[in-house]
């Protein structure tokens, strides 16, 4: 099938351009050096809460009763962003602990590096992500809670800190390490990292940030390509725009120093939403379509700048951000990126860090991630199991790599899990919508949470769901229902084999008659590949975990393991090279994506090691991905 190009259904008028309105000098979105929090709307001016906090874990859950909302008593400290069970945080501490307290102050030079003032007078207060319950205080008084440990969420403070005084800003953290209703991810319910799941990640691992907006201002952004030479724009507003109200875009592709086209609409004032198609105006023809096109290849970025106007030509708030013009499909087994069928050749990558856990040590090692994987010859990347961190997704645009979304799991099926998932994952595609890197989603893996999925028709009807409501906010990328196996509506047909022999690999996925065997019997994994009654209807089929080799150079974990083990540096190339030539010699596979980018904890079938370094010299490694000098 087709995933057709999006466009708003009640599209903003555009009128006349007036002559040009001063405003705020802003950052160039795509240009910008990767700390930013929120890539994808910049203003002038934040300020990062990141840094030394105090800390109190809470195991008997008494923090409540005894008053800690108005600052912790003998408490010690954290480095935020970093959980408390990682080496970074100087906490360290891995055991369960299902409650935990932060706090610190807010000032006024903090207000002050967030941009507040007279105009800016209102103040947010920013969570990239807290997992997994979150109730926040700022002088004893509640002022937000927040839910999904995943997903990030904005408070509006004015009200408790705009007096000019220092104030006591407080977070409680409820992660029940056992609840496996919880969208866990790879996160251990046991005490100690077994099998294939890491230690787990409680409270504030994402960036906390200040942020000082105008009473009306721009809250979220949503571009969606519409072909090369159109782009749909989403606006979300905060606040009430008054009558005559005017908002203006300017695209602009900075690599050229060329302007691609102003357009100006009048804010409805019934709703807080505004839609709107800008045109490209380029004076080229369709020849030279593929010219501004987003691609691994070519990481083209347009930047936009999207102002705010009262009626008599005022700004009242003026905003940056980017987009790259592409597109995404299926159709005829094939993969297709710019209406071009593409060989989608990923790497499956846990984003789990040795001394930092779920977090990036630093915004460096987000663009370092980005860049060893292209230098390892691959062209995408499947983030496993977690919601990534919108810096990295920055960089996959901006250097060129290609991303599946996917949703940390939950381990059970119940009314409360359900919820749970579907909400923070429609809260996840709204965030990570407009990343042009982002080709695919996924929100669920191998029935994790749907465990009977064959059978139940519950599950199947939930599966089903998750696909479907997904291409409801986002109709624009292909979804793969339940990665791996059992696909009950799914785009792309998806298989995971650890088939450690390349000579059987080849056999299981020569040819056509191959193909059908695979997808119409139990599958390498003895799952059904396809349940509910689906039958193959030439959909693309991916290869999407398979590899998994163990190799330690010099000292060797004890617990470490892999699905299959080598012996050597060149028994390793080898054995990774026989796997990659049964790919390439296959006759339908549209894809494919090795297990893993890195060694995580006890899992050691890394292609690098969990410090990032090339087990074996990098050009092999990436001779034996692309089959290519």
């Amino acid at each position: 099938m087709h995933i057709d190009d999006a466009v708003p259904t009640t599209p903003a008028s555009p009128s006349p351009v007036a002559p040009p309105v001063a405003a705020p000098t802003l950052p160039v979105a795509s240009r910008q050096d990767g700390t930013h929090p929120r890539p994808q709307l910049i203003r002038g001016r934040w300020a990062s809460l990141d840094g030394t906090w105090s800390f109190r874990h809470d195991d008997a859950d008494a923090g409540l009763i005894a008053g800690w909302t108005v600052g912790l008593p003998d408490a010690g400290v954290i480095t935020v962003p970093f959980p408390p069970e990682s080496v970074a945080s100087g906490v360290d501490e891995p055991g369960f602990h299902p409650v935990v307290w932060y706090a610190r102050s807010i000032s006024a030079e903090d207000l002050e590096r967030a941009g507040h003032s007279a105009d800016a007078s209102r103040v947010l207060l920013h969570f990239g992500a807290v997992d997994h319950r979150a109730s926040v205080w700022i002088d004893g008084a509640l002022v937000g809670t927040h839910e999904g440990g995943h997903t990030p969420f904005t408070i509006d403070v004015t009200a408790s800190v705009d007096d000019g005084r220092t104030h006591t800003l407080v977070v409680r953290a409820e992660d029940d390490p056992h609840d496996v209703t919880q969208p866990r991810g790879k996160q251990d319910w046991h005490e100690e990292p077994h099998a294939i799941w890491y230690r787990r990640t409680t409270g504030i691992w994402q960036t906390v940030w200040l942020e000082a907006v105008p009473p009306v201002s721009v809250e979220a952004l949503r571009w969606v390509p519409a072909g090369a030479t159109a782009v749909a724009l989403g606006v979300r507003l905060r606040g009430a725009a008054r009558a005559g109200a005017r908002m203006r875009v300017a695209l602009r592709w900075e690599d050229r120093g060329e302007d691609l086209g102003t357009t100006e609409v009048t804010v409805p004032t019934a709703t807080d939403t505004v839609d709107l198609v800008l045109p490209i105006a380029r004076q080229v023809n369709g020849q030279a379509e593929d010219e501004i096109r987003w691609s691994p290849e070519h990481p083209r970025l347009v930047d936009a700048t999207v102002t705010l106007l009262d009626p008599a030509g005022a700004v009242l708030d003026a905003v940056s951000s980017y987009l790259g013009l592409r597109t995404v499909a299926v159709d005829r087994g094939a993969f297709l990126l710019n209406d071009r069928p593409y060989d989608v050749r990923s790497v499956l990558n846990q984003g789990y860090w040795p001394d930092s856990n779920l977090t990036a040590p630093s915004p460096e090692a987000l663009r370092r991630e980005v860049e060893l994987i292209k230098e390892l010859g691959f062209t995408a990347t499947r983030i496993h199991q977690k919601i990534e961190d919108p810096r990295f997704l920055f960089w996959a645009d901006r250097l060129g790599l290609l991303v599946w979304g996917e949703a940390p799991g939950a381990y059970a099926f119940t009314p409360t899990a359900v919820q749970r998932l579907m909400r923070e994952w429609m809260d996840a595609v709204e965030r990570d919508v407009s990343h042009p890197s982002i080709v695919t989603w996924v929100p669920l893996n191998e029935s994790w949470g749907i465990q009977h999925v064959p059978q139940d028709r519950a599950q199947q009807a939930y599966s089903r769901a998750l696909a479907d409501v997904t291409r409801a906010l986002d109709p624009s990328r292909p979804v793969i229902s339940n990665d791996g196996w059992e696909h009950t509506a799914s785009d792309i047909l998806t298989v995971h084999d650890y088939e450690g022999d390349g000579a059987v690999l080849a056999r299981t996925y020569g040819d056509a008659a191959a193909r059908t065997a695979v997808l119409s019997g139990m599958g390498p994994a003895t799952r059904r590949i396809l349940v509910d009654g689906v039958e193959d209807q030439g959909q693309p089929v991916m290869l999407t975990e398979f590899g998994g080799v163990q190799y330690q150079p010099g000292a060797r974990r004890e617990d470490g393991w892999g699905y299959t083990a080598a012996t050597d540096g060149d028994d390793y190339l080898d054995r990774i090279t026989a796997l990659y030539d049964a790919i390439r010699a296959s006759t339908f596979l549209a894809g494919s994506c090795y297990t893993q980018l890195t060694d995580t904890l006890q899992e050691t079938n890394g292609l690098l090691t969990a410090e990032r370094e090339p087990k074996v010299p990098i050009e092999r490694i990436r001779r034996a991905v692309t089959g290519r000098g």
